[in-house]
């Protein structure tokens, strides 16, 4: 059985059946606990209900749709120690040049960060609290066969989410840390400490979902960054920085565990993005120093820029070609998506010196962002995402012919 990457793959959500937005709605609205709803007995079948539809689909790496979420980064920081909530948290502690933050800013200045976290106290890992990726992960194990437990991805939310959208040292308390080292040398050990966990149980496939590696991209918030006296160091200091953060959380995992990061541009409520900007800028930093084995770029409008950055892919990395939206419901065309996947190898394969034959092998095909990064709201009905996603897999077949 081959490891992950697949030829053909998705970013992991997947629309919600309306019985399990009800239940949480209810729950939301009435006050009830999860049990007195109901809700652990459809979670557990819309699971398995949306496990068989990928596998009905003939795609291996697959998710839990991110159902027991309501969005794409879930509960893992919520259930760090340390950490404390915020809610109309003043605009004053966010750069407000970062496209998630703008978003969210409302006309008294105050920010609703949407389950947006601060370190309070030192960051630690409790297996005790640290259970909504272990049970996710469980959910989809009890609908697939142990012998392709392996395949699973889970997927996880960068270790920078909670920094970048910060002021300077904004994302922790004073009495927490003195510095941004300080601050990273712990969030690395929690991440260390939560993907061993998951290891143990049974994970072998993670995939680090991050917007903000994207956003280095960006013209807007590069020049952003440049006209903020508060920051320390250079926009490129920071992508540095983070991506020593990466590699310090999967410096520990073993050989057998397949890491990759999806560089997210946005699929908000509504199908809106939130990036713009080729991935020239950053591209040889990223490809040759963040020791994850895959990137999932997207490559679906032209706000992502040519295939040219590939040519600083390493021959020991994989890149899955984000080509199909899940913001349009009108449906790509295939051989046209062939055409765009054979130039992507041909500028791999010149920056390699390998043969096209040769580059294909380190390319797969995916649509470019989850169908569904928070539980409602998108143009898309499930028809539309079965269409794409079968589209995905009959052009992985006509590629390579192999999962």
């Amino acid at each position: 059985m081959s490891p992950p990457p697949f030829r053909a793959e998705h970013m992991g959500s997947l629309l919600r059946p309306q019985q399990l937005l009800d239940i949480r709605e209810t729950i939301r609205e009435k006050g009830v606990s999860a049990e007195e709803a109901g809700l652990p007995a459809v979670e557990k079948a819309a699971v398995a209900g949306v496990v068989k539809l990928q596998l009905d689909l003939g795609l291996k790496a697959v998710t839990s749709g991110e159902y027991n979420r309501t969005r794409f980064w879930g509960l893992m920081w919520d259930e760090f120690e340390g950490t404390i909530r915020l809610q109309d948290a003043e605009a004053s502690m966010f750069r407000l040049y970062h496209p998630d933050v703008v978003s969210l800013i409302e006309k008294d200045r105050k920010v609703m960060p949407g389950d947006s976290v601060i370190a309070g106290s030192k960051l630690r890992h409790n297996p005790a609290r640290s259970v909504s990726n272990l049970h996710e992960l469980r959910l989809v194990q009890a609908a697939v066969p142990e012998a392709e437990w392996p395949n699973i991805k889970l997927t996880i939310i960068t270790p920078a989410w909670f920094h970048m959208r910060y002021k300077q040292g904004r994302a922790y308390t004073p009495e927490a840390y003195a510095n941004d080292a300080e601050y990273f040398a712990d969030v690395a050990a929690v991440y260390q400490a939560e993907l061993k966990m998951l290891y143990d149980a049974g994970l072998r496939n993670v995939q680090f979902d991050d917007p903000g590696l994207a956003y280095f991209c960006s013209d807007k918030f590069r020049d952003g960054w440049a006209a903020d006296s508060d920051n320390i160091g250079t926009v490129d200091d920071l992508l540095d920085a983070y991506i020593k953060l990466y590699n310090d959380s999967i410096a520990n995992l073993p050989s057998d565990f397949h890491t990759g990061v999806h560089l997210c541009r946005g699929n908000f409520i509504g199908g809106r993005h939130f990036a713009e900007g080729a991935y020239d800028i950053i591209a040889q930093k990223l490809f040759t120093e963040l020791k994850v084995n895959t990137f999932y770029l997207e490559y679906d409008t032209a706000r992502a820029g040519g295939f040219e950055p590939l040519k600083f892919l390493p021959k020991d990395r994989h890149v899955v070609i984000g080509a199909i939206s899940t913001k349009l419901r009108e449906l790509e065309d295939k051989e046209e998506i062939k055409e765009r996947i054979y130039r992507a190898a041909d500028f791999i394969a010149e920056g390699s010196g390998q043969t096209k034959e040769e580059a294909l092998k380190q390319i797969s095909i995916s649509p470019q962002c989850g169908f569904s990064t928070h539980e409602s709201g998108y143009p898309l009905s499930e028809d539309d995402e079965k269409k794409k996603l079968a589209l995905v897999r009959q052009i992985a077949d006509e590629i390579w012919g192999e999962a």
